[in-house]
């Protein structure tokens, strides 16, 4: 089995704790250069991991090294650059969610992996855990019949985050909406088939951020003199098979407690996770499916398992680019419409 060069962009918490981890849990897998634009940075992680090389910039990285493929681990202005700059290089590319800052950003980066002929897989993780891979099996074998309902829900009570450059619409695109509600998007859309979207009716709010006298609970504090994204958003979205998605994300709210949660309604039965739970009828009898044992996954640590067997043609991608552009362009109408006030038609 050829062992796969890897390289990693960017050197955060992203990096070191989920996708580092992730490839050193695969057979066949070398990771041989990593890289900040912050000095010393990659070096003092490339120390600590006995990563070979080190460097202050991805093409200086892409340039020196041969590699098979880079996680892009950067903020979210540099998904861009960082991905379309290593297909040109040859290297196919795990980047982190969501794809970009924007939908025109993410084309420009699913066309540059079609001309390149390299993959592009987005770190939409959460598909990969053991009770969303099951109850897709369930929904695939027609178990829940037709999917007319989702609800993506992924709440805290406190949890703004206090280091990086989250809480900066420049760098990031936005808030809780685009940094965790992509997840609770991706994979209650995935869940659902992947109906394609007409239209969003969407809401953001900044309730918490700007206020510096906040609890930040057990989190470090960020600046809320540069607070400038939202803290909460909220959206409805209609499908065109007439399926409707209600989607729920924050930074912080005022409720019981942090929580994330996934609701399927389909005509022949329902689901929610986590825990998962699946209900239906049976003998003119209302039953409730609990599953039991399932194995304990790492959605990265599996995600990344998934990329490398795509990497040696065992696998076809899971996260299809025009799905991830769906969400992308799914995302950017609930800021459209937070802003306008008016419902925005994504199917003229």
């Amino acid at each position: 089995m050829k062992t796969l060069r890897i390289g990693v962009i960017g050197a955060g918490g992203i990096a070191t704790d989920a996708h580092i981890p992730g490839y050193l849990a695969q057979e066949g897998v070398e990771i041989v250069a990593i890289c900040d634009v912050v000095p010393g940075k990659a070096q003092a992680v490339a120390d600590k991991l006995g990563i070979p090389h080190a460097y202050e910039s991805h093409t200086e990285m892409l340039n020196a090294e041969k590699l098979d493929a880079v996680s892009v681990c950067t903020p979210n202005f540099a998904h861009k650059q960082s991905t379309i700059d290593a297909l040109e290089a040859g290297c196919n590319v795990l980047c982190e969610k969501p794809i970009a800052m924007n939908l025109a950003e993410g084309q420009a980066m699913v066309a540059a992996a079609e001309k390149s002929g390299k993959l592009l897989q987005i770190g939409l993780q959460q598909r990969f855990g053991a009770e969303a891979q099951l109850l897709k099996r369930f929904i695939e074998a027609g178990d829940l019949g037709e999917i007319y309902y989702g609800e993506g829900t992924y709440l805290r009570r406190r949890g703004i985050p206090g280091w990086g450059v989250f809480t900066h619409k420049n760098l990031q695109g936005g808030g809780a909406m685009i940094d965790i509600g992509v997840h609770a998007l991706d994979l209650t859309l995935w869940l659902m088939g992947n109906p394609r979207p007409v239209s969003v009716m969407g809401a953001t709010y900044a309730a918490f951020g700007n206020r510096p006298e906040v609890s930040s609970g057990k989190w470090a504090h960020w600046d809320a003199s540069t607070f400038d994204v939202d803290d909460t958003g909220l959206a409805m979205i209609r499908f065109d098979n007439d399926a409707t998605l209600i989607l729920r994300a924050t930074w912080a709210s005022n409720i019981e407690a942090s929580f994330g949660e996934t609701r399927i309604l389909g005509t022949g039965g329902g689901a929610k996770m986590s825990p998962l739970q699946i209900y239906s009828e049976a003998h003119d009898a209302l039953v409730d499916i609990t599953p039991q044992e399932l194995p304990e996954v790492r959605g990265h640590t599996q995600e990344i398992a998934h990329f490398c067997a795509c990497l040696r043609g065992e696998a076809e991608c899971l996260v299809k680019p025009w799905q991830v552009l769906d969400v992308q362009a799914i995302l950017d109408a609930v800021y459209k419409s937070s802003e306008t006030g008016h419902e925005v038609r994504l199917d003229s």
